[in-house]
């Protein structure tokens, strides 16, 4: 997150941009209630429902008759139906439940949370509610996805409303404070993408240096500069772009060690090994 801000932040992006986070907005009643009534809603209007306010809010409740998505673990008193799912009967249960263990509830002493078909059931249960804020069954999965497949589990949320009512797709912007916030996913703005790291592979080579009289001091600064400058050439003769050559320091601090197998029988000639990388530079 630090680095997507300090991308925008750099770039001196002054409007809010997309990423790669989205939403379906797919409302489902808890008895699992299709056709005919179950596209019924009765928003409040007057504060923008539903309002996925600050990333939060996946369950509905009523409250005077007229319905807020609200933060699923709050915990309300909640509308049962112990009738069938044609012919409701609905009851007030005066206790405060997280809006999963009001469901369960219902379910074991009931039939299951309300479902509201229609505007006569809704008026049903503004009466059996009191006045109070209550559950009802409307409800959707919390899946938020991101564009590449990520598993999302890190969030940023603005605190704030995110009206969507009419939309079945909602997408992130990334706002001027670094934060999140939904619109819908037709709205035109600049975007950030992203690249993966270019992979690279190391390789570690042994060569072998013949040196002949006069004597040569290869662990000379000036002297290794011109082997790996020699490497280089000898690479690109064959082919071999991309890559960056270094020596590698061995244990005992030197570059460069004699081999002394071959000391006697080659004193004119001096046997040096070295050790360099290879960063070779590749694509996923």
């Amino acid at each position: 997150m630090k680095q997507l801000n300090s991308t925008v932040s750099s770039a001196a992006h002054s409007s809010e941009l997309w990423i790669g986070l989205y939403s379906q907005i797919r409302w489902r009643w808890s008895d699992g209630l299709t056709g005919s009534g179950a596209d019924y809603r009765n928003w409040d209007t007057s504060e923008y429902e539903p309002d996925f306010y600050s990333g939060v809010q996946f369950c509905v409740s009523s409250l005077e008759g007229k319905w807020w998505d609200y933060q699923c673990r709050e915990k309300l008193q909640f509308i049962c139906n112990r009738g069938s799912q044609m012919n409701p009967e609905f009851d007030l249960v005066d206790k405060k439940m997280s809006w999963s263990d009001a469901r369960r509830y219902c379910r074991e002493n009931f039939l299951d949370l309300a479902t509201v078909k229609n505007l006569g059931e809704n008026q049903q249960v503004h009466e059996k509610a009191q006045s109070k804020r209550v559950w009802i069954g409307l409800h959707r999965e919390p899946h938020i996805y991101w564009s590449d497949g990520t598993k999302y589990s890190f969030s940023n949320w603005a605190s704030g409303m995110n009206p969507f009512r009419g939309m079945s797709k909602i997408c992130a912007a990334l706002t001027r404070s670094g934060e999140w916030k939904t619109l819908s996913c037709e709205t035109r703005l600049p975007f950030v993408c992203y690249s993966l790291p270019t992979a690279v592979k190391r390789q570690v080579v042994k060569i072998t240096v013949h040196v002949e009289d006069p004597p040569v001091d290869l662990n000379d600064s000036a002297v290794k500069a011109e082997l790996l400058t020699r490497v280089k050439e000898q690479l690109k003769k064959k082919g071999v772009g991309g890559v960056s050559v270094r020596w590698r320091v061995q244990p005992y601090g030197k570059l460069l060690a004699g081999d002394g197998r071959r000391k006697k029988t080659e004193r004119k000639r001096k046997m040096f090994q070295k050790l360099f990388c290879l960063n070779h530079v590749t694509a996923n």
